[in-house]
């Protein structure tokens, strides 16, 4: 089968289609799928640079969609022929992959390939980062870094259908249309104003209630700062790098939680990941949470998508199309 394996870590250069060994028959508990979509996400981009190091050589990707063609033994939650969906799973950026039958989301009849790979990660990591912590609610302000991407848009919208005040921050005046469309009340360009004195000067010096980070490094010192007396930061990324050390008595002044989330620990058991997953399949049908896909490219063209990603040239999800992609030369 073809597949992007990584077999040695570096740029997206290092990303290339190859003929691989088929799928192995499915053991008990597991099924083969068949991959028809496939998800593109910082996760990605750190174990292809070996920031989250991985055993080389390996096949990259952890969300897609696509068809159950087989299952093991004790299979009973899916069977052949079932649409499915899935994150969490290593080996989405492939034509098929060998799953844990019960990581296993059903894809909806009305939904494609291309909204089940972009819905599992990001929509349960927002489902999870916006009811675990400090859920919002009216009258309270989140402050939502990268507003425009994929992740954030939908943060923007759960923040927004709960009641809070969102604050969004991005790079560009495209992108700040972008966050606006997907309901942030104000949004702030990090380029030109400084995120921490908006924050402030918009919550009239009180500053955001909640605090959502996924950038790090250069927003994290300001987010102790533009967090209210006894707000909450959560950090659950590190697109510019991780967050530089801080003393933990930094946190005191303002009485402050700092927390850190990864989506893993919030999908513990298969009841947990189905109740997240249909959560937001809900909030989708119902129309007030909206995918925003900004792109789907070919397979072969994974390391175009890395580059797009990784240079911040991107307005929602990246999607890459698993189907009739011809090997890399």
């Amino acid at each position: 089968m073809k597949a992007i394996r990584v077999e040695k870590q570096g740029g997206p250069e290092v990303l290339k289609l190859l003929e691989v060994a088929p799928i192995e028959a499915p053991g008990p508990g597991q099924a083969v799928v068949r991959v028809a979509a496939a998800g593109v996400n910082f996760l990605d981009v750190g174990q292809r640079r070996g920031t989250y190091p991985r055993q080389v050589p390996f096949i990259l990707g952890v969300e897609g969609a696509g068809v159950v063609e087989s299952v093991g033994e004790g299979v009973r939650n899916v069977k052949p022929s079932d649409r499915v969906a899935f994150t969490g799973l290593p080996g989405a950026y492939a034509e098929a992959i060998l799953a844990d039958a019960e990581r296993l989301i059903p894809l909806p009849d009305e939904f494609t390939f291309e909204v089940g790979a972009a819905f599992p990660l990001q929509g349960m990591t927002a489902h999870y980062l916006v009811h675990e912590f400090r859920r919002p609610v009216p009258g309270s302000f989140v402050l939502i870094h990268a507003a425009a991407g994929g992740m954030g848009g939908l943060l923007v919208q759960w923040a927004k259908h709960l009641g809070a005040t969102v604050i969004g921050t991005v790079s560009t005046e495209a992108k700040a249309r972008t966050a606006r469309t997907s309901g942030a009340d104000h949004v702030i360009l990090y380029t030109e104003q400084d995120f921490v004195a908006e924050t402030k000067r918009i919550t009239e010096g009180r500053g955001a209630d909640l605090i959502i980070d996924g950038v790090g490094r250069t927003t994290f010192k300001g987010d102790l700062e533009a967090a209210a007396i006894r707000g909450q930061i959560v950090i659950f990324g590190a697109a510019s790098g991780p967050a530089d050390p801080v003393s933990p008595n930094a946190f005191m002044p303002n009485a402050l939680t700092v927390s850190g989330g990864s989506l893993q620990n919030y999908l513990r058991t298969p009841e947990e990941l189905m109740q997240r997953a249909n959560d937001v399949i809900a909030g989708i049908r119902a129309g007030w949470l909206k995918l925003n896909i900004g792109r789907v490219l070919p397979l072969a063209q994974a390391a175009q998508a890395h580059e797009l990603l990784e240079n911040r040239k991107t307005e929602g999800k990246l999607v890459l199309s698993v189907a009739n992609s011809p090997p890399s030369s």
